[in-house]
């Protein structure tokens, strides 16, 4: 069975069958990165998908900012609906790096804040690469720096198992 399915009411049209057909052949043929470039609205989210399937093999998508990396993850996780869809930005909502003024001898702290909600998606993102084969990384560029070695990840994490309890492993906090 397929691992990547594209799920949609709609069929490729237009020029989309073509560029389908031909990013599909320049991966398959080697080519390690590939461009797609359209106006607003003329279906490339469609096309990745297709061109995902077609292939079927984890992909890493590039986006230029947090919120059109957002935005794509949406339309692959409704177009991919069976795959692990993931997004993966930076978690700061704002960062202002460390600098020094010269002329007024003057330091000025790094400032930061990091959005807790963004940074549970990183870890999603990172634990569907270690438990799953069907994963779709779409991301900023916050995601060509390291996050450390994957072992020191895995051990770093917490593994909880939920288990119902017997009747007789119960116990009123009356009857002690």
């Amino acid at each position: 069975p397929k691992k990547f399915k594209v799920v949609s009411k709609f069929q490729p049209s237009g020029d989309q069958p073509e560029a389908i057909a031909e990013l599909t052949s320049q991966l398959k043929g080697g080519e390690k990165f590939s461009v797609l470039k359209g106006i607003t609205g003329s279906g490339k989210s469609f096309v990745m998908s297709h061109v995902i399937s077609n292939l079927q093999k984890p992909a890493l998508i590039l986006c230029p900012t947090k919120t059109l990396a957002a935005q794509l993850c949406r339309e692959l996780r409704s177009f991919l609906p069976t795959s692990s869809v993931e997004l993966f930005v930076s978690y700061y909502n704002y960062y202002t790096p460390e600098s020094f003024i010269e002329s007024s001898n003057t330091y000025i702290a790094k400032k930061s804040s990091i959005n807790d909600e963004i940074d549970s998606l990183r870890h999603r993102a990172t634990r569907a690469l270690f438990t799953r084969d069907d994963v779709v990384i779409v991301a900023s560029v916050s995601c060509i720096y390291g996050l450390g070695l994957p072992s020191d990840y895995l051990e770093a994490a917490q593994n909880i198992q939920v288990r119902r309890l017997r009747s007789t492993e119960l116990q009123s906090p009356l009857s002690s």
